[in-house]
């Protein structure tokens, strides 16, 4: 249980310093994961509107 938590903490620290030290990467970053959800959410929408249309 221990090394999670110190796991979790290293993990928080390296997203605090990449933040940090190379903003706009990190922007780029984020703007893609927000956009593969999107996509991702929306193709699940699609295939439930197909599976019960």
């Amino acid at each position: 249980m221990k090394t999670k938590k110190v796991l979790t903490y290293v993990a928080i620290a390296f997203v605090v310093f990449y933040l940090y030290s190379r903003p706009a990467e990190a922007a780029t970053a984020v703007k893609g994961a927000l956009n593969g959800i999107t996509s991702g959410a929306s193709q699940l929408a699609l295939f439930f509107t197909n599976l019960l249309g």
